[in-house]
C-alpha cells in the first residue's frame, strides 16, 4: 500500500495512490517503468491454502538435488512449472520412458506458484478452445481418475462482460464457435446477469457471456498431481537441481544437435531438451544458442477480506475495465491488465517463491473499474498483495516446438499469464511434437518458427511487440487488427510508418493522427469498415481492367544442388519434375499428411554464373516463392526435411534481396507487353511457366501465374529495381485502367476463385484431400513424398471431414468462427470468409463433419440444408463443391 496507508479499502487505495505529491500516477511511471522496478521482496500471502514451499523437501540452500542425477535421459525438460509438469505428464502417457524434469528450486517456485488459476473455455481460435478443452478435461476428471487425488479445480463458471455493442458482438462470435465444440454459454441480458451475480453493478452494460463450466485452478495441487502421476509412469522430477549448460554437438552433416544438460549436481546426456523455464526461458536459450523472444514484466493481483454474498460466484473478466475478479473462497482476487506495466530488466535466477513491493501508481487504475463492476468493494479491505514476473511475447502467443537454431532443443514457454489454462493442451501437443516430429493440432500460431530470424533476438522489436501484446490483451480482437508497434523492423521500397508510441505511456507523446492508425481505426469493427466500398473498387477493377499488388514481402528461396531433384520430389506433393521453365503450385506435407505450406515452385535451367535472379549451379535447381507471413515457417521446415534426410542441397535465402509485383486482369497482358521485352501471347508465355525478360530495362523472372483467378504475370526482381519498374507499370497501365490493390483485396479476390490462404483454410493438420487439393498430390505415379502414406490411409478409408464454400445471399459481413449448421445440426465452422464483389455475396469456407462420424462424401455435402451462424443468428447458406466464381479457371487462361 502507499505510505501511511494500512490495508484499508481499494477505494482508500485510490486515493492515496492519485493525492501522492508531484505528478498524477500515470506521469510517474515513465523513467522507472522502462527500466524496471523494485527487486524481488520477501513472500507475501497468496490465496491459496497451501504452497509447494510449504512442504517437506530440499530447500533453497540445500546441497543436493532431491534425487540422484541419471546419466542419461530421453527427453530432459528444464522448469517444475505448469507447462514443465504437464510436458512431462504428458510424455509418461504417451510411453515415453526415461524422461526427466529438473528443477532448480522446487515445483512452482518460479511463476506458477501465484498464477491466478483462470480457466475461460471460449476464446477466439478454435484451436485454443481445444487446448483449453483438454486443460479442463485433465485437471477435472484425468488426473482424480489416475491419482485419486483432488487436483484443486473448482467450477464456478466464468462471467464476461459486455459494456458496448461491439464488445458483446464480440462474445457472441465466441458462443456461435463454441457451438462447434460442445461448449456451453449463454448470452445474458443485465437484469438475467444480476440475478446470477447479485452483488455486480449491471447498470452499465449492454450483456455479458456467461459459461457454466469454467472454472479455477490450483498450481500446487494440479502440479503436485501432474509430478505424481508422471512419476507413476516412470518419469522422474529432480527438485534443487539449477541447469547452468547445454551441451552442443556438431555431426557429419554439419547440424548443431542437443548433446546434454549440465547442472550444478553432474550432467545428463539426452538428444532432447525441452525449454519450460517460464521467465527464465531467455536465460537458458542463451546456453544453447537460442534465440527466445520474451520479456520479463511485474503482473499483480489484490486480494480482498470477506464478502458476504461473493460465494459460488462465477469469475469475471470486465474486459472494457481491464479488470478480472477471481472468486476466492468468500473473497475475491483483483488485477487486470496496464499500458505501463513495469519491465523486470534483471532478471534473477535466485529467484524463487518470491514477490515485488506492489506498485500502487501502476495497480490504481484497475481499482476504478473492479469497484464500478462490484461495488461493494468500495468498502471492503485489502488483505494481501501479490505482484510477481510473468513473460510475455511480441503476439501474445506462448512460443513453442523446435527451435530452428538447434536440433532437439524445443520450447514451451512464454505463456503471457496463461500458462495454467493452456497447460494441459499445450502439454499435451508438446509431447506429440517431440516423439512424432509434429503436434496433432495446428500450432503454428504457437510455433517458433512464426517469427522471421531476424527478429528473435532484435531487443526493441520484441520489447515493443510483447509491451503492445501486454497492453492490449483485454482489447477487442477484431479480424483485421494489426499491431501497431515493433514496425519499420523489414521494409520493401514502398514502405514508411512511424516509431512506436507506447500508446502514450512511459512519458511518451502518442501518435495524433495518421495515416496507418486511421485505416486501423476502421478495421475494429465486426460491420463492414468504412472502407468497404474502396476494396470493392479495387477487386472489381481487377475483374474489369488490372490490378497492381505489392508482393515484395513474399519469401524467395533456392534450391540447389546435386540432391536437389531427389529433395524436390520429397519435400513437394506435385510432380516438379518439369522442365526448366516451368511453374507447379504445390503442397509440402508432414508425416500425417497435414499441409506444412502451399507455395510455387519454378524449375531452373544450370547456369555456371551467378545473377541478380540466378545462383550459379549445376544439375537441378529450383525456385521456391512462399507467402512473406510464413517464409520463416516453410524455410524452417524445408531446412530440418533436407536435415533429416541428409540431402546434399543448398537452401538459400534470397528474401530481402527480391521484390515481387503481381499485374492481374483482364488487361494485364495488354500493359505488360509495353513493358516486358517478351511475346506474352498463350503461344509464346502459356500459364504456369516462366521466363528471365527486361521490364523497362531491369531484369525480370517473369510468371504467368494468378493467386486471384485472373489473367496475370508476377515479377520478380531485384529489390533496385522495384520502384522504376512499378513505375513503368502504372504508366503503360493508366489507359487501361490500372489501379493499385492492397491485401484486403487479395483476400476478397481469391476467397470468391476459391484459392486456399495458408493458415486460414489450409494449415498443418489438414490433408490437401479434405482441402479439395488432390490435384497438388502424385499420387498417380509411383514417386514416393512426405505424407504420402498418410494420404493413401486417408483415401482408403474415406475423408472424414471435407473444406465446402458457402454462400449467403443476404449481404452479412463474416470473418470466420461462425458455426456451420446442416439439417439442424452444427456440424463445423468457419474457417475463413470475406465477401465476393464480383458475385455480390458473402463466401465463407469451413470443414464439415457427418454427426455420426462416417465419410462426407461429396453427396453428403449435396444433400444437406446449411446455414451459418453469425453472433447468435442463423443466416440460409448454398454449400457448393466448387468455387462459385469461374469454376471451369477460363479466365486464368486468358479466355473472357
Amino acid at each position: 500500500m502507499p505510505p501511511g496507508v494500512p490495508m484499508a479499502s481499494l477505494s482508500r487505495a485510490l486515493r492515496a495512490a492519485a493525492s501522492r505529491p508531484g505528478r498524477s500516477p500515470a506521469q510517474r511511471l515513465g523513467p522507472r517503468a522502462l527500466t524496471g522496478g523494485p527487486g524481488p521482496t520477501t513472500e507475501k500471502s497468496v490465496p491459496y491454502e497451501w504452497t509447494l514451499k510449504e512442504t517437506p523437501g530440499p530447500s533453497a540452500e540445500a546441497q543436493s538435488p532431491s534425487r540422484p542425477l541419471p546419466s542419461t535421459a530421453s527427453v530432459v525438460v528444464i522448469g517444475g512449472g505448469s507447462l514443465g509438469c504437464q510436458t512431462l505428464y504428458h510424455l509418461a502417457k504417451l510411453g515415453v520412458s526415461g524422461a526427466v524434469l529438473l528443477e532448480r528450486e522446487r515445483l512452482t517456485s518460479g511463476t506458477t506458484w501465484h498464477t491466478a488459476g483462470l480457466l475461460w473455455q471460449l476464446r477466439p481460435s478454435d484451436v485454443e478452445v481445444e487446448l483449453l478443452a483438454h486443460t479442463r478435461r485433465v485437471v477435472s476428471q484425468d488426473l482424480p481418475a489416475e491419482t485419486g487425488l483432488h487436483t484443486g479445480w473448482i467450477q464456478n463458471g466464468g462471467l464476461f462482460i459486455a459494456s458496448n455493442r461491439q464488445r458483446l458482438d464480440e462474445y457472441k462470435r465466441l458462443m456461435s464457435l463454441g457451438k462447434a465444440y460442445g461448449v456451453e454459454s449463454h448470452v445474458l441480458s443485465p437484469a438475467e446477469t444480476k440475478a446470477l451475480y447479485p452483488l455486480m453493478n449491471v447498470d452499465d452494460l449492454y450483456g455479458t457471456l456467461y459459461v457454466p463450466h469454467d472454472g479455477t485452478m490450483d498450481p500446487a495441487g494440479t502440479c503436485s498431481t501432474l509430478a505424481r502421476a508422471a512419476r507413476a509412469r516412470g518419469a522422474q522430477v529432480i527438485e534443487n537441481c539449477p541447469v547452468t549448460g547445454i551441451r552442443v554437438r556438431t555431426d557429419d552433416f554439419g547440424v548443431r544437435r542437443v548433446a546434454a544438460v549440465e547442472t550444478q549436481h553432474g550432467s545428463v546426456q539426452t538428444p532432447c531438451v525441452v525449454n519450460c523455464a517460464g521467465v527464465w526461458a531467455d536465460s537458458v536459450g542463451r546456453m544453447a544458442g537460442v534465440k527466445v523472444p520474451l520479456v520479463a514484466m511485474h503482473h499483480a493481483y489484490v486480494v480482498t477480506e470477506r464478502i458476504e454474498g461473493i460465494q459460488n460466484m462465477p469469475n469475471v473478466r470486465d474486459h472494457d475495465a481491464s479488470v478480472y475478479l477471481r472468486l476466492q473462497g468468500d473473497a475475491l482476487s483483483v488485477g487486470g491488465y496496464e499500458r505501463n506495466p513495469i519491465f523486470w530488466e534483471e532478471v534473477s535466477d535466485k529467484f524463487a517463491f518470491g514477490l515485488f513491493d506492489l506498485d500502487w501508481d501502476v495497480f490504481a487504475q484497475h481499482i476504478e473499474g473492479a469497484i464500478n463492476r462490484v461495488p461493494v468493494l468500495e468498502r471492503t479491505g485489502v488483505k494481501s498483495t501479490v505482484c510477481g514476473p510473468e513473460s510475455f511475447t511480441p503476439d501474445h502467443k506462448p512460443l513453442m516446438g523446435e527451435a530452428p537454431e538447434l536440433r532437439g532443443f524445443f520450447l514451451g514457454c512464454g505463456f503471457n499469464s496463461a500458462g495454467m489454462m493452456l497447460g494441459g493442451g499445450c502439454g499435451q501437443e508438446l509431447a506429440h511434437w517431440i516423439i512424432h516430429g509434429r503436434p496433432e493440432k495446428d500450432m503454428y500460431g504457437y510455433d517458433i518458427r512464426r517469427f522471421h530470424h531476424s527478429l528473435t533476438d532484435h531487443r526493441r522489436w520484441v520489447r515493443e511487440r510483447s509491451h503492445e501484446s501486454y497492453a492490449k490483451n483485454y482489447s477487442v480482437v477484431f479480424p483485421h487488427d494489426e499491431p501497431l508497434a515493433g514496425r519499420n523492423m523489414r521494409l520493401d521500397p514502398l514502405h514508411e510508418v512511424l516509431p512506436y508510441d507506447y500508446y502514450g505511456a512511459y512519458g511518451q507523446q502518442a501518435h495524433r493522427d495518421y495515416t496507418y492508425g486511421r485505416l486501423l481505426q476502421g478495421d475494429h469493427t465486426f460491420d463492414f469498415p468504412p472502407h468497404h466500398d474502396l476494396i470493392e473498387r479495387e477487386c472489381l477493377a481487377c475483374r474489369r481492367a488490372a490490378a497492381v499488388f505489392d508482393m515484395c514481402y513474399f519469401g524467395k528461396f533456392y534450391l540447389v544442388g546435386p540432391d536437389a531433384g531427389k529433395a524436390a520430389d520429397w519435400l513437394f506433393s506435385a510432380d516438379v519434375s518439369r522442365p526448366p521453365g516451368s511453374t507447379v503450385y504445390t503442397c509440402m506435407l508432414n508425416a500425417r499428411g497435414g499441409t506444412e505450406g502451399d507455395l510455387t515452385v519454378s524449375r531452373l535451367a544450370p547456369s555456371l554464373e551467378a545473377t541478380p535472379l540466378t545462383p550459379a549451379f549445376e544439375g537441378d535447381g529450383f525456385y521456391l516463392a512462399v507467402g512473406g507471413a510464413v517464409a520463416q515457417h516453410c524455410w524452417s521446415h524445408v531446412t530440418s526435411v533436407l536435415q533429416d534426410r541428409r540431402f546434399r542441397c543448398q537452401l538459400i535465402d534470397r528474401s530481402e534481396d527480391l521484390g515481387m509485383i503481381s499485374v492481374q486482369g483482364p488487361a494485364s497482358r495488354a500493359i505488360l507487353q509495353e513493358v516486358l521485352d517478351a511475346d506474352l501471347s498463350d503461344e509464346a508465355f502459356p500459364f504456369s511457366t516462366h521466363q528471365l525478360v527486361k521490364a523497362a530495362g531491369h531484369p525480370v523472372r517473369a510468371m504467368r501465374l494468378s493467386f486471384v483467378g485472373e489473367l496475370g504475370w508476377e515479377l520478380h526482381l531485384p529489390a533496385t529495381s522495384c520502384v522504376p519498374v512499378y513505375r513503368a507499370v502504372m504508366a503503360a497501365g493508366a489507359k487501361h485502367g490500372l489501379v493499385d490493390a492492397g491485401y484486403r483485396a487479395i483476400d476478397s479476390l481469391s476467397t470468391e476463385k476459391g484459392y486456399r490462404h495458408w493458415h486460414a483454410d489450409l494449415r498443418p493438420d489438414d490433408s490437401p484431400l479434405e482441402a479439395g487439393l488432390a490435384f497438388t498430390c502424385k499420387l498417380k505415379s509411383s514417386v514416393p513424398f512426405l505424407g504420402r502414406k498418410a494420404l493413401e490411409r486417408q483415401r482408403a478409408a474415406g475423408l472424414r471431414r471435407r473444406l465446402v464454400c458457402f454462400t449467403v445471399d443476404e449481404k452479412v459481413p463474416m470473418f470466420g468462427l461462425e458455426a456451420i449448421w446442416r439439417d439442424g445440426l452444427v456440424v463445423g465452422h468457419v474457417r475463413r470468409a470475406d465477401f465476393g464483389f464480383t458475385i455480390n455475396k458473402t463466401i465463407a469456407y469451413g470443414y464439415i463433419r457427418d454427426p455420426s462420424g462416417g465419410p462426407v462424401s461429396p453427396d453428403f455435402v449435396k444433400r444437406g440444408d446449411y446455414s451459418l451462424e453469425r453472433m447468435g443468428v442463423t443466416y440460409p447458406a448454398q454449400a457448393h463443391l466448387k468455387s462459385p466464381f469461374d469454376p471451369d479457371n477460363k479466365r486464368v487462361k486468358g479466355v473472357y
